[in-house]
């Protein structure tokens, strides 16, 4: 039997492959550069996403088995990834 989290965390993974894989087959079928650009920058937004939402889940679902300390430690560090991609 499948663990409730690990389902949601890879089916939110597998969302995210097949939005990669639709977004390159239309720049594909585009054939512009200026398009493709555009497609490709809309790609920005749902990486982080889907990063945020898997960590959540995963930490949602280990909060009864880390402490606070940890809890904010791994905060920190997906904080520190979210700036260091938006700050380009």
């Amino acid at each position: 039997m499948l663990n409730k989290i690990v389902l949601s965390m890879s089916m939110l993974r597998m969302l995210s492959g097949s939005i990669e894989i639709c977004a390159a087959l239309l720049m594909l079928r585009l054939n512009e550069i200026d398009k493709a650009l555009v497609v490709n920058s809309s790609l920005a937004l749902v990486g982080p996403l889907i990063l945020i939402s898997t960590t959540t889940i995963g930490l949602v679902g280990m909060s009864d088995k880390i402490s606070y300390s940890k809890m904010l430690w791994i905060i920190a560090g997906v904080a520190c990834l979210m700036i260091g991609i938006i700050k380009k």
